[in-house]
């Protein structure tokens, strides 16, 4: 399996982080890129380098970079994730505004029919941002926002980041992570 996966620099890069740790896991080929915060946020948020998140990635590129293999239709991948996505980030998505490689790669994605995962980190959510969620959601794009849940009762932070990451490797298809199922009943899970 190849993937894009793209990281702004929105908060919530731990995120990115267990992702690209769960899909090297399962040796899937990453094509990753870094926005010009992501880095800046990544190393904020989890005291890690852009050196080190490149090493959980079989490829790398620079979000100027617009002559990128991703860059184009006839690169065949199956499915982009950008986690986390700015709000900045999916408007340009959502209007077709492909200034750098993650929009231009998100914009290829949707136009060849591809599955198109955004993780928006952003709260609250203005009429802008719901709207063009709306218009993404409308065009096949799945909106994953990282909203925990509780019916599993979480232990930890690690425990609410490792479900979501679960969830978005259901979505591509490579589940069988630690995620607590629901299972309805009295016990629920």
């Amino acid at each position: 399996m190849k993937l894009v996966v793209a990281v702004t620099g929105a908060t919530g890069a731990i995120y990115a982080v267990r992702l690209l740790k769960a899909l090297k896991a399962r040796q899937v080929e990453v094509h990753l890129i870094l926005s010009r915060w992501a880095g800046e946020t990544l190393h904020l948020e989890t005291g890690l380098t852009e050196e080190d998140i490149r090493h959980l990635a079989s490829y790398y590129y620079k979000e100027e970079d617009l002559t990128a293999p991703v860059a184009s239709g006839s690169f065949q991948h199956q499915g982009m994730v950008i986690v986390p996505c700015s709000m900045k980030t999916l408007s340009a998505i959502a209007h077709g505004y492909a200034e750098n490689l993650i929009v231009r790669a998100a914009d290829v994605t949707i136009k060849e029919g591809r599955k198109l995962i955004l993780v928006p980190r952003e709260t609250p959510l203005n009429a802008i941002h719901l709207e063009n969620m709306l218009a993404l959601a409308r065009l096949g794009v799945t909106i994953m926002p990282p909203m925990p849940a509780f019916y599993y009762r979480p232990h930890s932070i690690d425990d609410l980041v490792e479900h979501l990451v679960d969830r978005i490797l259901d979505h591509l298809g490579l589940g069988g992570g630690t995620a607590t199922r629901w299972r309805g009943g009295k016990k629920g899970f």
